[in-house]
């Protein structure tokens, strides 16, 4: 199928939340891992999104090191590829931070922009906006902002308040302080009455319940899901059950299944998944590596072994892991087997 449209992704939402299933959103950095994730999506018949964070963009492009450029070469390949499979998948940018907004958010919007103009699709789905760093009422403002951008031109926008702890792509949050890592009702209800404001427009909202960018060891994240429920019990309470949140989790990596499955009970319908993929990926690597040590060097004079070298060798086994990591991600959100084509 082709990358998904505005409707065909609000109806992948809606469903997701009716059914209470939520769809892994799978960051990739190279061709290589977006062909992976689609082929893991395929395997578990699971439609999917695919995400791109401004790192990973950066990294796409080589040495050039453009953001916009590397981001646009991802969604491009991947426009191409996914029409090849029968799930539908949805392209997604991942954290962008205020700093990043000009140089990177906006840019790929109106590049959008020019592709709608010129009756192509879209080139993102969706885009997120991490303003979580600036007081609550400075973030909505730059939210409200970049949500009618999002708007013009059918796009989706994800917004995050409260902080997620650890560190991913550059921006460590280890030693945010605790209460940080909590977002209040009163957070929630004001997030939805600043985004609101702008009537018609499709948000996503990552709220944080202590979660964590990374892998601990179990007993160093403090989860604590009930804090959806208050928030969206809040939300709904003041402003109907329309207010009602369509959730994401970041900092899903080594959360237990039934922490993940109680998300789903409160309106989650994204998790990201980022650093379980990476290991996945880099694990079957490394064993080939150690396993064909003589092959892949040239040891003592010796020529090595062509067959165990080319890279085309080891990154297959790679991609294989990081498509049975997201085959096994769409398991514990409950979306395998429930692609709406399917």
């Amino acid at each position: 199928m082709p990358i998904v449209d505005f409707k065909t992704y609000c109806a992948m939402l809606d469903k997701a939340k009716k059914e209470k299933y939520a769809y892994p959103a799978i960051n990739v950095t190279t061709s290589d891992t977006m062909a992976a994730a689609i082929e893991g999506f395929a395997k578990a018949k699971s439609d999917g999104i695919i995400q791109v964070s401004t790192g990973g963009a950066q990294h796409m492009s080589g040495g050039l090191k453009d953001m916009v450029l590397g981001g646009i070469c991802l969604a491009e390949f991947a426009h191409r590829i996914a029409a090849r499979y029968s799930v539908n998948i949805a392209l997604h940018t991942d954290h962008c931070q205020p700093g990043k907004v000009d140089s990177f958010l906006k840019p790929l919007i109106a590049e959008t922009a020019r592709r709608r103009a010129a009756g192509l699709p879209n080139l993102f789905n969706s885009h997120m906006l991490d303003a979580s760093e600036l007081p609550l009422k400075e973030n909505m403002a730059l939210s409200v902002e970049i949500l009618k951008l999002c708007h013009e031109n059918e796009i989706i926008l994800e917004v995050e308040a409260g902080v997620v702890g650890g560190e991913e792509d550059g921006v460590n949050h280890e030693n945010a302080p605790a209460e940080k890592l909590y977002t209040t009702p009163a957070d929630m209800v004001a997030v939805y009455e600043a985004l609101s404001q702008v009537k018609g427009a499709r948000y996503m909202f990552a709220a944080t319940f202590g979660n964590v960018h990374g892998v601990y060891k179990p007993g160093n994240v403090k989860l604590k899901p009930s804090i959806l429920k208050d928030g969206q019990d809040a939300v709904v309470a003041k402003h109907g059950q329309a207010a009602h949140f369509d959730l994401v989790f970041h900092g899903g990596s080594g959360s237990s299944e039934a922490e993940i499955r109680e998300t789903l009970d409160y309106g989650v319908i994204k998790m990201n998944v980022d650093t379980d993929t990476q290991y996945a990926f880099t694990r079957p690597v490394a064993e080939h590596m150690f396993r064909n040590f003589d092959g892949v060097l040239k040891i003592d004079g010796e020529v090595g072994n062509k067959k165990q070298y080319d890279p085309r060798a080891w990154l297959a086994k790679g991609r294989d892991g990081v498509a049975a990591r997201v085959a096994q991600a769409c398991d514990d959100l409950r979306s395998s087997g429930k692609m709406m084509n399917g």
